[in-house]
């Protein structure tokens, strides 16, 4: 069993995968327009009811860089790059949702303004296999994976639908 287990012959050169972790939690630039698109792209797929679209949204977003940067030594730049990601997302999607002749709030947004426990599991767990798939040469598809699994993205558009529609139960829910 503990042949089966053990990993240490993958690991990645520590040095290299905190570079790799350092490089990914900045926002400026190209990743905060990526961020943007992203976000207009999982608004568009609540609107219109579309899990392929908010899927799609998920892996274009680049919120898994700051989560993975979040450790002892980067946890100041990834949670104050974290939280410019999700300032920019939540304003993002409340603009789109003040522009959109849609307002219905369809059954992909309403699964997000309720979390439970097992959101909370489900993005501890994930976020666990992200950290193993990080420090391993055989990163394999981990990480598109838990960018899925965890759902950032919805949450943070439907917060942006309960600012533009005025709801806070729909915004504190998602948030």
């Amino acid at each position: 069993l503990k042949g089966i287990l053990d990993s240490s012959n993958e690991r990645e050169n520590e040095a290299e995968t905190i570079d790799n972790i350092r490089k990914g939690i900045n926002f400026k630039g190209s990743n905060l327009w990526v961020l943007i698109f992203a976000i207009f792209i999982a608004s568009l797929g609540l609107n219109v009811n579309s899990t392929a679209v908010i899927i799609g949204a998920m892996l274009i977003s680049p919120l898994m860089g700051p989560i993975m940067g979040i450790d002892f030594e980067l946890i100041k730049t990834s949670f104050r790059n974290l939280a410019i990601a999700t300032i920019f997302g939540i304003l993002t999607s409340t603009l789109y949702f003040l522009i959109s002749p849609l307002n219905e709030a369809r059954s992909e947004l309403l699964a997000r303004t309720t979390p439970t426990i097992y959101d909370v599991l489900i993005a501890f767990f994930g976020g666990l296999a992200g950290i193993v798939a990080s420090s391993t040469r055989l990163k394999g598809n981990v990480i598109p994976g838990v960018a899925i699994a965890t759902a950032l993205m919805p949450p943070l558009c439907t917060a942006g639908f309960g600012i533009a529609s005025g709801n806070l139960t729909y915004f504190f829910g998602a948030f």
